[in-house]
């Protein structure tokens, strides 16, 4: 090797053509990137032991406290509870200043059950069966799920409903703002795939007049009663169990489809199917909305969208990422015109499309 060599680390030869750039020899990346995504499944799992144990609540009740008063309160041990408080000031779920804890704006709204915006019932359900992420290895190797929620889809569809229900109403009634539902009296709305009904009760709630059909599966739409019936919408909804591609539906006959989460689940060749039904569904200039979760279309810069779409692989049998790119050419496909993505409220987006005014260039 030379001895005026600036890399006298390097092998005698290596260029950057040949081997790669000099820095990779003599200044290794950080491994804090694999630290952070093997410390997540703590991360996670706290939060769950946080809100399993009534820490959020119990804060609330109390207001701001030191570990020992919280610990009584929840009848837990101090020095265990400490450990778990401190985790979740570094996540900014909590604050403390000399040794007194107290909840965050961010856990005020998300994390007691009671909060505005409530997530505490979502933490748990969110991610899956578990069981199936342990496993995902050999899901990616064969093509098959081990325990697809479609074997059981009340099962685990009944408390996934229940937990988004406040974060869907939300992203809903901010929508109908947006749109002006108030402004448009009785509209006809088909809500297919609809959990608790929140989109429809949105839409129902400002729009004077409205009517909604109301589907899902049997063990599901259940909910969707109860809720109906809490809100005092009864009378103007009306239910109707069954698979979303199998049911009848009137053509023609409703001014808003909506696919309210449910298209992530279904895979293109379906999701195409759902577009399609819905278009006939609609009258002319109707539309339909899509809330999902999307990704960008290259796939680099939508962590949230990505990560979505990976827990509906590790879970369903037909599931996966939805790009920004495949649903507008799905829309298009359908006979959709003027698809627009909008952002009611954070990480929640819906695509809204309409049909021509008229009903020539139908299918």
């Amino acid at each position: 090797m030379a001895k005026d060599s600036p890399y006298p680390e390097m092998k005698q030869g290596h260029t950057m053509a040949r081997r790669g750039r000099p820095w990779r020899d003599f200044k290794p990346p950080p491994s804090g990137p694999v630290w952070s995504i093997i410390q997540g499944i703590g991360s996670y799992w706290t939060l769950v032991a946080a809100v399993d144990l009534g820490v959020f609540d119990g804060i609330g009740r109390l207001g701001p406290c030191r570990v020992d008063v919280l610990a009584d309160e929840l009848s837990v041990s101090a020095p265990h509870l400490q450990h778990v408080l401190d985790v979740l000031v570094t996540f900014g779920f909590l604050d403390q200043v000399d040794e007194v804890y107290e909840l965050t704006e961010t856990a005020e709204r998300y994390l007691c059950t009671d909060g505005p915006a409530s997530m505490a019932e979502l933490v748990r359900v969110a991610p899956g069966p578990i069981a199936n992420w342990t496993q995902l290895a050999e899901t990616v190797r064969t093509g098959r799920v081990a325990t697809p929620i479609e074997d059981d889809p009340a099962a685990f569809y009944g408390p996934l409903v229940q937990a988004t229900f406040p974060t869907q109403l939300r992203a809903a009634t901010r929508l109908g703002l947006r749109l002006g539902w108030a402004r448009r009296s009785g509209l006809r709305v088909l809500d297919l795939g609809a959990g608790r009904a929140p989109w429809a009760i949105a839409i129902l709630e400002q729009s004077p007049g409205s009517t909604a059909v109301v589907n899902d599966l049997p063990g599901v739409i259940d909910l969707a009663e109860h809720t109906v019936a809490e809100r005092g919408l009864s009378d103007r909804v009306a239910l109707r169990p069954g698979d979303f591609h199998e049911i009848e539906i009137e053509a023609g006959g409703f001014d808003i489809v909506v696919l309210g989460h449910v298209c992530r689940t279904e895979g293109e060749e379906r999701s195409r199917a759902l577009l399609a039904r819905a278009f006939a569904a609609l009258r002319p200039e109707g539309t339909v909305l899509i809330a999902d979760y999307f990704a960008d279309d290259t796939r680099k810069h939508n962590p949230f969208g990505l990560q979505m779409g990976l827990t509906m692989l590790a879970n369903t049998e037909r599931g996966g990422t939805l790009t920004n790119a495949q649903v507008c050419g799905w829309l298009r496909e359908a006979g959709f015109e003027s698809p627009r993505l909008l952002e009611p409220i954070g990480f929640n987006f819906v695509y809204v499309a309409a049909l021509p005014p008229a009903r020539e260039d139908r299918p």
